[in-house]
C-alpha cells in the first residue's frame, strides 16, 4: 500500500480486463476493444499499432516485435518477429570496407521491419479480429491528427537534428526543422495511406509491392544492399519461452536473439542474498542488484545473437548451479574492479503494453525501433521511419553476434511473465533499450522481495549505467544513496532524464481482481473496467 502523503499514483484495480501502455490514446483504443468483447490480444494489437503513430520515437512500423502469451489451459507462447539483415551483407564486406563498429544511422543498420508481420501472426493464432479492424484507430490517429504529449514531445526534440540530417524526416515528422509544439496537432497522412493499404492487403501490403519497394529503394540510394526479396522472406516465428525460478515464482522470457535470459541470470545472482532484509531504496540493496547487472551483461555481451551461431547454451547459461559460483564473487562492501570468468561449463528509444482480459488470456507485448526514431531514414513517399536494430550486430570476426547477412541480431526488447502455480502472476515489461533486463530484475525484486504493488514497483526509483560505465542516479533516490554508491567504488552521478518506462499487470486469481500499474516515466496510463 502506498503511502497517501506521498503524491502517487494507485494501481487500476479491475475485475472484467485491464490494459497499460505508454500514451493515453493507446490504451483508450485497446480498452474500446475489450469493452465490445475483443480479447487481449486484440486490444494489444490494437494498441500498439496506435502508439506506431502518437509515439513515433519509440515506435514504428518500421520496427519489430516480440509477444509472450499467456492462456488458461494452454502452454505459454512466444513469438520473435524481429527482422534480419539484408541478406547480401557480410562482415566481411564490413570489414573490408574499413568498419570496426556499427554505424547506427547508416543504411546497413536497417533491418527488416518486423512489427507489422507480428500483428497479424498474433490476431491469426489468438485473436479475433482482423488486421484492418485493429489498424483502424492508427490510421484515424494518423489521418486526423493527435495531440502531442509532454514525453513524446520530449523523445521528438531530442531527434530532430536526426530526422533532418536524414533527408524525408523533415517532412513527414518535423515542422520547419523542429519537432511539433508540445500540445500541438500533428498528421501524418503519407503514414495514414500506408496503414490503409496494410489495412486493405494485410502484412504483405508492407512486405510486397510499392510500401516494400519504397523501403528497399531509399535504403539502397544510401548505399544499403537490402533487397525486396530480403523484404517478402521476412517471418514471425513461434519459439517456446524460457522459465527460471525465482523465490516463488518463475520468470518466462523469450529466449535468443533477444536478452531475456540476461534477466533471469541476474535474479539467479540474487537469489542467494536476502534482500528482504534490506531497504528497497538503500544503497546496499542497489549495489548488490548493479554487482549482479554487471555480471549478466557480460555474459550477455561475450555469448548471446542468433541462436544458430551461438556457441553456449541456454540451459547452460541460466545454470543455477554456475550461479552460485558467480555470486559468491559479488561483495557486499564495495564495487568489483574485475568481473570474474563468464564462461560456463558448456557440458552442461520501445513501448511496451500489458493486457489481460475477462478469460484470463495475458499478454506481453513490446514493438520497437532502437535508438529515437530508429536509424533517422524515413521514407519519402510512404512516411515509415525504419530501426537501427542492426546496430546491435558487432563487426568483429568469429563473436556470436557478428553480422552476417539473414541473421538476427541481439535485441534488447523482451516481453515477460512471472508464474505462479502454473498461472500468470505478473504480465510485464520495462522499456529503456539495454536497461531492460536490469528493469525486468528491478521490478520483480520489488515486487516479490519488498512486497510492492505495480505503481510502486514501477515508480521506484532506478539507477543505470551509461556507456562510459558512469551510474545514472535517478534524483529522487538523494544525495545521500549517491554518495553511498561512490563510497562503495562506483563512478556515479545523478541522471539528466528518467531511466526507462514498463507496465504490470498484476493477476490476483483468489479474488478474481486485475492490479494494473504504469510507468509515470512516460505519458501513459493502465485502464480497466
Amino acid at each position: 500500500m502506498r503511502d497517501f502523503h506521498d503524491p502517487k499514483r494507485s494501481p487500476i484495480y479491475a475485475a472484467n480486463g485491464a490494459l497499460a501502455t505508454s500514451h493515453p490514446l493507446a490504451t483508450q483504443a485497446g480498452l474500446e476493444v475489450l469493452k465490445r468483447g475483443g480479447n487481449a490480444v486484440d486490444a494489444a494489437v490494437t494498441a500498439a499499432a496506435v502508439l506506431t503513430v502518437v509515439e513515433p520515437a519509440m515506435t514504428g512500423i518500421g520496427g519489430d516485435g516480440f509477444a509472450l502469451i499467456s492462456k488458461p489451459g494452454q502452454p505459454l507462447y512466444g513469438l520473435n518477429s524481429s527482422g534480419r539483415a539484408a541478406a547480401a551483407l557480410s562482415s566481411e564486406m564490413l570489414r573490408g570496407q574499413g568498419w570496426q563498429e556499427m554505424d547506427d544511422a547508416s543504411a546497413h543498420s536497417v533491418t527488416v521491419p518486423g512489427v507489422v508481420k507480428s500483428w497479424e501472426s498474433l490476431l491469426e493464432s489468438h485473436g479475433t479480429i482482423g488486421l484492418d479492424a485493429a489498424l483502424q484507430p492508427a490510421i484515424h490517429a494518423a489521418e486526423d491528427g493527435f495531440v502531442v504529449y509532454p514525453r513524446v514531445w520530449s523523445d521528438w526534440t531530442d531527434c530532430a537534428a536526426k530526422l533532418a540530417a536524414q533527408g524525408a524526416g523533415a517532412k513527414h515528422y518535423l515542422i520547419d526543422g523542429k519537432a511539433p509544439k508540445l500540445g500541438s496537432i500533428h498528421k501524418l497522412p503519407a503514414l495514414a495511406a500506408t496503414l490503409k493499404v496494410i489495412a486493405a492487403q494485410g502484412a504483405r501490403g508492407l512486405y510486397e509491392g510499392a510500401v516494400a519497394a519504397d523501403i528497399v529503394a531509399e535504403l539502397r540510394s544510401r548505399g544499403g544492399v537490402m533487397t525486396e526479396e530480403d523484404m517478402a522472406n521476412h517471418s514471425a516465428d513461434p519459439c517456446t519461452p524460457v522459465s527460471a525460478g525465482y523465490r516463488d515464482i518463475d520468470l518466462a522470457e523469450l529466449p535468443p536473439n533477444g536478452t531475456g535470459i540476461t534477466a533471469q541470470i541476474i535474479l539467479n545472482l540474487l537469489e542467494r542474498f536476502d534482500l528482504s532484509s534490506l531497504a528497497p531504496n538503500s544503497v546496499e540493496r542497489l549495489h548488490l542488484e548493479l554487482e549482479a547487472a554487471r555480471i549478466g551483461y557480460a555474459i550477455r555481451d561475450a555469448h548471446i545473437g542468433d541462436p544458430e551461431t551461438m556457441g553456449v547454451s541456454v540451459d547452460a547459461l541460466i545454470d543455477k548451479a554456475w550461479a552460485k559460483g558467480l555470486s559468491a564473487t559479488i561483495d557486499p562492501a564495495k564495487r568489483n574492479a574485475t568481473l570474474p570468468p563468464v564462461d560456463p561449463n558448456f557440458q552442461s528509444d520501445t513501448i511496451y503494453l500489458s493486457c489481460v482480459d475477462r478469460d484470463g488470456m495475458a499478454v506481453s507485448l513490446i514493438n520497437s525501433v532502437f535508438k529515437g526514431f530508429g536509424s533517422g531514414i524515413v521514407t519519402e513517399k510512404t512516411g515509415i521511419h525504419l530501426q537501427n536494430r542492426g546496430a546491435g550486430f558487432r563487426v568483429v570476426e568469429g563473436h556470436p553476434n557478428t553480422i552476417e547477412g539473414g541473421k538476427r541480431p541481439l535485441h534488447t526488447i523482451i516481453p515477460a511473465m512471472a508464474m505462479a502455480g502454473g498461472k500468470p502472476r505478473y504480465c510485464f515489461g520495462v522499456m529503456g533499450g539495454h536497461y531492460q533486463p536490469c528493469g525486468h530484475s528491478h521490478v520483480i525484486t520489488n515486487m516479490v522481495d519488498f512486497g510492492m504493488d505495480p505503481q510502486e514497483a514501477l515508480d521506484s526509483p532506478r539507477v543505470f549505467w551509461k556507456p562510459d560505465g558512469t551510474l545514472e542516479v535517478e534524483p529522487t533516490l538523494g544525495q545521500g544513496v549517491l554518495d553511498g554508491l561512490i563510497a562503495k567504488g562506483h563512478k556515479a552521478a545523478f541522471s539528466t532524464s528518467a531511466i526507462g518506462g514498463g507496465q504490470i499487470i498484476e493477476i490476483d486469481h483468489d479474488a478474481g481482481v486485475l492490479i494494473a500499474g504504469s510507468d509515470p516515466r512516460k505519458d501513459g496510463c493502465a485502464l480497466g473496467y
